[in-house]
């Protein structure tokens, strides 16, 4: 990458000049970066479509299209830390990071008890 020559116009607007081809490949990046976005949003309205029975709350589902798990973002949305949480549904607060992490799937019995203490519908973690 070339340094950028910066210029001043004479109401005081600064301007940054770089060559073509990196102009070109910044517009790419950004093009890439929103269909990159849709792609989430559409896999994330598919998941809800195709395993969640009613519709998640606006905090949630924009805190997953952010990047968080579910989990994470019930969490999160009933303003509660990884070890309340753990301490209402009798497990680790570690198993929480897990999970919300995806390193481990949690066990029906386990998402039972998570939705108990999240008061979130059983079929919003299945």
């Amino acid at each position: 990458m070339t340094e950028p020559q910066i210029i001043r116009t004479p109401s005081g607007e600064e301007m940054v000049i770089i060559p073509r081809a990196e102009y070109e490949a910044l517009i790419a990046a950004a093009h890439n970066e929103d269909e990159d976005d849709v792609a989430i949003y559409d896999a994330r309205k598919a998941e809800l479509a195709a395993s969640r029975n009613g519709l998640l709350p606006q905090p949630v589902t924009e805190a997953m299209l952010k990047g968080d798990s579910l989990l994470r973002a019930l969490r999160r949305w009933r303003d509660i830390t990884q070890s309340d949480l753990a301490a209402k549904a009798g497990v680790g607060q570690g198993y929480i990071s897990d999970l919300e992490n995806c390193r481990r799937a949690g066990a029906p019995e386990t998402l039972h008890r998570l939705a108990r203490a999240l008061d979130v519908p059983l079929q919003w973690l299945e």
